[in-house]
């Protein structure tokens, strides 16, 4: 019994030991990652319980973000004050081992310290976005949508009634497409996918290359600003950023699409008294580049 007891200890011993060598080994944030974490005149940054908060001045929504597998959390940092500069709060989460398998239930109670946002999102990269997407399977009455980032979901997601957003790089030689692939079934029918031309795997953090990744064509910086843009994330999720688009169609465009239905002779005198006036404004531009020329 005392040898049999040994030799457990000593195999329990040897795999505390292989664990704890694989979990120091991980992606750490670059000094990019570092600037990211400083608040400037749009965004408040503090860190809370181990969690980095990105904070606007008008907060119209909120974003919990699981981090990647064996990356560092402050590596998301830029990517995150990005989206908080257009209006959306961010928290990024803290790993036990930076492996978010090991709490996926992070995000639980984090709504409920920002009274002030009532639209409640949750996102991750890679193992984050799967574990995000695992959270968000049970708690749907909680969240109103799902962010992946070079991830999938295992968990079905057809009947939530969340909105959901994913997207990958097309260089990505991390992000296993066949199980991509297989698990969109999972999503809702009407989930917005998009390819990040150039982009990779490693590219939606600051941390460097990752081992197996493709060659990236675009920066990091330039693939986070893509993720981060108008387009892809605040119009997506925000309520106020379709308030936006519709009240920028109803003041502009609308009126010119209601002069070409009643006096379709009127709207093309207009049209072409505005071309007119482009040419005589772009006529004098030219004229002021050669001046500065000469």
């Amino acid at each position: 019994p005392c040898r049999v007891f040994l030799w457990l200890l000593a195999i329990l011993l040897a795999v505390c030991i292989a664990f704890g060598v694989y979990v120091n080994d991980y992606y750490h944030a670059d000094p990019a990652a570092e600037d990211a974490l400083v608040s400037d005149r749009f965004v408040t940054v503090t860190e809370q319980d181990g969690n980095w908060v990105f904070v606007p001045e008008s907060p119209t929504a909120g974003l919990i973000f699981y981090p990647g597998g064996k990356v560092e959390n402050t590596a998301y940092a830029p990517l995150l004050h990005d989206l908080a500069e257009d209006g959306i709060l961010c928290v990024l989460v803290k790993m036990p081992c930076n492996l978010a398998v090991l709490d996926r239930n992070a995000a639980d109670s984090i709504p409920e310290r920002f009274s002030e946002v009532t639209d409640w999102y949750i996102s991750g990269h890679s193992l984050g976005g799967a574990m995000a997407a695992s959270y968000a399977a049970k708690h749907t009455d909680e969240l109103d949508g799902l962010v992946l980032l070079a991830a999938y979901s295992t968990a079905d997601l057809t009947d939530s009634g969340l909105r959901v957003y994913s997207t990958y790089g097309s260089e990505d030689g991390v992000l296993n497409r066949e199980k991509y692939e297989a698990d969109r079934v999972n999503l809702p029918q009407d989930t917005t996918e998009t390819v990040i031309d150039g982009g990779c795997h490693a590219g939606f953090g600051s941390y460097g290359a990752q081992k197996g990744d493709g060659t990236p064509t675009i920066s990091a910086e330039e693939q986070q600003r893509q993720t981060a843009d108008e387009r892809s994330h605040r119009l997506f999720i925000t309520e106020t950023g379709l308030a936006e688009l519709r009240k920028g169609y109803e003041s502009i465009l609308q009126p010119f699409y209601d002069l070409w239905r009643s006096s379709p002779e009127d709207f093309e005198a207009f049209m072409h008294y505005a071309d007119r006036l482009a040419a005589h404004i772009e006529k004098g531009r030219e004229k002021i580049r050669d001046h500065e020329v000469l």
